[in-house]
């Protein structure tokens, strides 16, 4: 009886430290992932839908609401209900690089631009852009709603607001058009 207890638990030990030799140090299957596939795999399980009202006052049209608060954004329809939400990384209280606040401005406004999977910021990085901005959605001047890999629970932006890629691609093509009202709260 003991000798099969002993085997079960080497049997255990040897899975357990196959399964861990297999994840530690070796990120090769994760590198081989497409970054959509990354993006899936490293989205939180939080529910930032959750974190937007789920009706707001009727207004008629669909709405785009940011609120840099809570870090979500989430898609109205005209009648006021939330069709979709997710995170928003919007602009930060500093920006290093360009030594001043890079909030997104707050207000409402329309969107007046609307890119592909292949658009770029002509400004970031310094000094010559080229920073990618899939699925960007222009609102007010150089601040868009756009796809990045690099969006947080939090504001660290340079004012654009970062959603996932997915969600920046469903806004572009399910939702958003010229004219399509987007809302900054306040921070």
């Amino acid at each position: 009886m003991r000798s099969i207890a002993l085997a079960a638990i080497g049997i255990s030990v040897s899975f357990f430290l196959s399964s861990c030799s297999s994840l530690s140090g070796d990120d090769s299957q994760y590198s081989a992932l497409s970054k959509p596939q990354q993006e899936k795999l490293e989205k939180k399980t939080v529910d930032y839908a959750a974190r937007m009202p789920q009706q707001i006052t009727a207004r008629g049209e669909d709405v785009i609401i940011v609120n840099p608060r809570v870090h979500a954004w989430g898609a109205y329809d005209p009648a006021g209900n939330l069709v979709k939400g997710g995170v928003a990384t919007a602009g930060g209280d500093w920006c290093p690089d360009i030594h001043r606040p890079c909030h997104t401005r707050v207000g409402s406004y329309r969107i007046n631009s609307l890119g592909t999977a292949k658009c770029k910021s002509t400004l970031y990085p310094l000094p010559h852009g080229g920073a990618p901005m899939p699925y960007c959605m222009f609102f007010n001047g150089n601040q868009a709603l756009h796809g990045s890999y690099e969006v947080v629970d939090g504001n660290e932006s340079h004012g654009c607001v970062r959603l996932h890629v997915a969600d920046a691609e469903w806004i572009r093509f399910n939702f958003a058009h010229m004219g399509t009202k987007v809302i900054v709260e306040s921070y």
